[in-house]
């Protein structure tokens, strides 16, 4: 099954529903008998835990998918604002080999997973603008990434129960202004608004057979950047929702970036960057494909006047 959240009307309200198939999703709400007992949002419906799953199964399964219900042609949005997003860096071999030798990270494999963060506030949905500001970057770069979604809290979590936590997966695209870490410091680096373009559905985990035999690949314009799969992952997701779980109360809709393969734009030689205009498409088998465009941002920046070390 395929959750998504979409725009209802012109006036901006949205719902969430069931894809159906491409183009065709079946509005969420509408199955359930009263429109108090449907969950408001993909989100609600996450913090309702298990139950409230098992339920949606079965009114989909009871539904007559031809009725009012269907939506053909919906704008698929965001499918949820997670409360938070945790980055995890240099999770694919290569990946470490290539940001070493262009980003100045460690050449050594991580003997534990390498973590950063992303607000809420940086997520945006299919065909959603990936913001361009020439006064803050001029290396605005991808990285295309397994979305995990969590279903429900997870605190001290073993590894080998960690994937009983997991909702579904989705993609999300790590977009980074790479000249803008901060004494290595990466959150307004990873963490600008629109950074996190994310969708274009959930696929609940049952639906995913092997979450570590997924391809993923990105296109600038038509031209392949990156080409890899989730079984070169160094930490498996069982060992990152284990290890962030040690220190830190992952909630239900919180989602966690697993990490890039190979193929970013700051390893290029010599490097590309994204620029107003481009079309960015990350795709994962199995879970859909994301489109997103680079916009300029012309609106002034106030900029903080930086302090010169005492």
């Amino acid at each position: 099954m395929r959750l998504a959240t979409y725009k209802k009307d012109n006036e901006g309200s949205t719902s969430w529903g069931v894809e159906q198939s491409p183009g065709t999703v079946i509005d969420g709400p509408a199955l359930y008998p009263t429109p108090d007992e449907a969950p408001a949002t993909l989100l609600e419906l996450i913090q309702h835990g298990p139950d409230a799953l098992s339920r949606l199964k079965a009114l989909v399964a009871a539904s007559d998918p031809e009725t009012s219900m269907k939506v053909l042609d919906p704008v698929l949005l965001a499918p949820l604002k997670p409360g938070k997003i945790i980055g995890v860096g240099l999770n694919y071999v290569d990946h470490v080999a290539e940001s070493s030798r262009s980003l100045d990270t460690d050449a050594s494999l991580p003997t534990r997973p390498v973590l950063f963060s992303k607000p809420g506030t940086a997520v945006v949905g299919p065909n959603g603008p990936i913001l361009h500001n020439s006064e803050l970057t001029n290396q605005l770069d991808w990285e295309c990434e397994l979305a995990v979604v969590i279903g429900r809290e997870a605190r001290n979590v073993a590894v080998e129960d960690a994937l009983d936590y997991v909702f579904g997966y989705s993609i999300i695209n790590d977009i980074s202004a790479r000249d803008q870490r901060r004494s290595g410091q990466w959150f307004f680096s990873k963490g600008q608004d629109s950074y996190a373009p994310l969708g274009p559905a959930i696929v609940l985990r049952d639906a995913v057979t092997d979450p570590h035999n997924l391809d993923l690949s990105l296109l600038v314009n038509g031209v392949q950047m990156q080409n890899g799969n989730t079984r070169d992952m160094l930490f498996k997701i069982p060992q990152l929702i284990a290890d962030i779980t040690s220190g830190m109360t992952l909630e239900p809709g919180d989602v966690i970036a697993t990490g890039s393969p190979q193929g970013v734009g700051a390893a290029m030689d010599p490097p590309q960057y994204l620029q107003p205009g481009d079309e960015v498409v990350a795709t994962i088998s199995g879970i859909g494909t994301l489109s997103n465009y680079v916009t300029a941002v012309t609106a002034p920046i106030n900029h903080v006047t930086e302090v010169a070390a005492q």
